[in-house]
């Protein structure tokens, strides 16, 4: 595994210009069976940036059919879309800012034109995720297809209840044949529905979950 995706800041104040950059993955780990050569478990630490990102739900989320459009123009006016337009009813762009965000290095006429087809395609079959885009004179609008799914607020994960990583060791021999990461997410629902109870030692608790969903069902 190589940890080589980075993003690059910059910012410029009092006369300086600051430039800056972070890796997305902060650490990684893979465990195997020595004689095997076979992996049990693998760890991805992620950036706090990143975490922070997907946490406070600023990371925008891409339709399914996104990965099924065939031209990388396509692909990139969609993402501008889902950036500008968002929840919006409507979105309208000119021809020529829109290239400059597609980084589009066509001239202004060949980029009308596949523009255009683009949108003829579109008007024909719908296959624009999300936005019906059509173009009107020099302006490009994107119409909200109100397909995407809204979003609902989730538990913040620092309220979570943090488990060593020792304990899913010893919750894999008490509950041997279990996923545990699986035992986990069910522990958490149990602990939200029980009222998030303050726990002295979260480990222990953990344990004693899998511990009796075990003995209440040996075999998964």
């Amino acid at each position: 595994m190589h940890q080589n995706s980075t993003s690059q800041t910059g910012s410029k104040t009092g006369g300086q210009e600051i430039t800056s950059g972070f890796g997305m993955i902060d650490s990684w780990t893979v465990i195997r069976h020595t004689e095997s050569g076979r992996m049990t478990e693998m760890r991805v630490t992620l950036s706090e940036w990143i975490y922070n990102a997907v946490t406070k739900h600023e990371v925008l989320t891409l339709h399914r059919n996104y990965f099924r459009l065939r031209k990388p123009l396509e692909r990139r006016m969609y993402e501008v879309a889902r950036k500008h337009c968002g929840q919006q009813d409507e979105w309208a762009v000119s021809l020529d800012l829109l290239r400059k965000k597609c980084g589009s290095a066509s001239s202004d006429k060949e980029f009308r034109r596949l523009v255009s087809l683009i949108c003829d395609e579109d008007a024909q079959h719908s296959h624009m995720p999300d936005y019906a885009v059509r173009l009107d004179d020099a302006t490009v609008r994107f119409t909200n297809r109100n397909t995407m799914k809204a979003v609902t607020a989730i538990p913040d994960p620092i309220l979570f209840p943090v488990l060593d990583s020792e304990t899913y060791h010893e919750a894999r021999i008490v509950a041997p044949g279990y996923d545990v990461y699986a035992l986990e997410e069910q522990w958490r629902e149990f602990w939200f529905a029980s009222g998030k109870p303050d726990l002295k030692s979260p480990d222990a608790a953990f344990i004693g979950f899998c511990k009796y969903r075990h003995q209440k069902k040996p075999s998964p």
